[in-house]
């Protein structure tokens, strides 16, 4: 018998117990899931070949790291504002930027006809905290309180200045969509500690005026199997969407159901060898056990009022970046690989001195306590933790500073801070010139980030590849280097 006539004949036997799942085909791409062409990467690139299921089969270094939490404040932080203090500013207030320090640095498309450039101190006070003496604002007391835990990169530059572009190079490598984020090439790499949760979860808050949704993409598995891709949390009773069954269909209908499917598939892959027929079947296998898993790491009822009140009062409130945080803790205890944590509210483009120490309000203490806690469960050690944004702002003023000022995007310099996993404590990394507009030592550049963060997790960035479209391609392309200062 022909693999044809097999595939035909096992859909004609067993399409009556198909339907009578009460599923249908409304509710599952079986025309997805059973066509296509191209070669199984599995075959091809030696997927899925270690024991956790991922490529890297014997890590390349030591790791210091199992997991990442990666805390994306979209908007662009003003650095100026948060970590990077710079008197000169304070001196300066109201005067023009100079043009020796201003240069031919690329500006958005909102400051270009811009002809004054003034001068804009810091919005509140900074300080030296802790023993490292790292210079936090006011703004942001609970981070100022963890400083000895921070490991800071002030020279951090990027190539792009408009939000997207700029974001999807800090999570995929390019800016462009259609390349692996950061969580799915790890996935990939390494596969899952957790059978029961996705190896890459992505969470998502909103707040304020300046809040932008991000891309997909950023979360996207790109050209790599889709079941790399992270699996978006959402607020509410049904943290993932269709996890749980129609009316009328128990758990064993759905388990018969994806038994019958994983069957067709079998036949269609032996046919067709399409890498994202098992990639499918899988995605399907981790929703069957993501029915348990994924309500009892959202209920946190179980979590005393003390480390409640440690999150602050949102973290009682779903879908704020509070309890993201929180969720994040516990995904972390549960041995997901990557978490990425999207805030989106920091483009204060007007009126900053309102929106920003708000945002800072809504982020500071969440993010701290998120550190924190982990400290004391024993879990920073193996976690690498990094917040920060796609860049910085300016540190002249967009617009009037009498009326309503702003930040503009500024891409040359702005900063990032890591904890736990492997890099330094108390230590701050590179330098800027004394406006913040400028890196004068030490630049790290989002590529050399991507390969820290793989380092840690014991992979060597250019030897994590896959083959699309003729040539070999990797999270940092053909750029990075390992920022080895940083790393304890």
């Amino acid at each position: 018998m022909s693999r044809h006539t097999e595939t035909l004949n096992l859909s004609s036997l067993r399409r009556r117990a198909f339907l009578k799942t009460g599923l249908g085909l409304g509710t599952l791409p079986l025309a997805s899931l059973l066509s296509g062409s191209r070669l199984f990467a599995a075959d091809r690139q030696g997927a899925a070949s270690s024991a956790r299921g991922g490529v890297v089969d014997a890590l390349h270094f030591a790791p210091t790291a199992k997991r990442v939490i990666f805390m994306h404040m979209l908007g662009a932080v003003s650095q100026v504002d948060t970590f990077d203090y710079k008197p000169t500013l304070i001196k300066m207030h109201g005067q023009e930027i100079p043009p020796s320090v201003k240069g031919n640095s690329r500006v958005s498309t909102m400051v270009a006809g811009q002809t004054s450039f003034p001068i804009v101190q810091p919005l509140a006070p900074f300080k030296q905290r802790g023993n490292s003496g790292a210079w936090v604002s006011d703004l942001l007391p609970y981070t100022a309180a963890i400083a000895d835990d921070l490991c800071f990169i002030k020279s951090m530059t990027t190539t792009q200045v408009n939000h997207d572009p700029a974001s999807k190079l800090l999570h995929t490598g390019f800016q462009l969509p259609g390349r692996p984020s950061e969580g799915a090439w790890v996935s990939y790499g390494l596969g899952s500690e957790n059978q029961n949760l996705p190896a890459f979860v992505v969470f998502t808050s909103l707040f304020g005026p300046g809040a932008n949704a991000l891309d997909t993409s950023a979360w996207g598995s790109g050209f790599l199997p889709s079941q790399f891709q992270g699996v978006p949390f959402r607020s509410g009773a049904e943290p993932v969407l269709y996890l749980q069954n129609p009316a009328g269909v128990d758990k064993a209908g759905r388990r018969g159901f994806i038994d019958f499917v994983d069957q067709l598939a079998k036949v269609q892959y032996g046919s067709s060898l399409d890498e994202e027929i098992p990639s499918k079947i899988s995605q399907y296998e981790m929703a069957f056990r993501m029915q348990t898993s994924v309500p009892e790491v959202a209920n946190i009822s179980d979590e005393p009022d003390h480390i409640l009140d440690m999150y602050g009062p949102d973290v009682r409130t779903p879908g704020t970046f509070a309890r993201n945080c929180l969720l994040a803790r516990r995904l972390a205890e549960r041995d997901v690989r990557f978490i990425s944590i999207v805030h989106s509210s920091w483009d204060d483009h007007f009126s900053i001195a309102l929106h920003h120490p708000e945002n800072c309000l809504v982020t500071d203490q969440p993010s701290a306590a998120l550190v924190t806690d982990l400290k004391q469960r024993g879990l920073l050690k193996d976690t690498l933790v990094i917040w920060g944004s796609e860049f910085g702002r300016t540190s002249f003023a967009q617009g009037n500073l009498n009326a309503g000022f702003g930040r503009d995007h500024h891409g040359e310099c702005f900063t990032h801070w890591l904890a736990g996993g492997g890099v330094k404590a108390g230590y701050t990394h590179g330098e800027t010139d004394d406006f913040s507009y400028n890196v004068t030592k030490d630049p790290v550049e989002v590529y050399d980030l991507q390969a820290t963060l793989l380092r840690t997790l014991g992979i060597d960035h250019e030897r994590l590849t896959f083959k699309s479209q003729g040539r070999d391609f990797r999270l940092t392309d053909v750029q990075g280097r390992v920022v080895k200062e940083i790393l304890a």
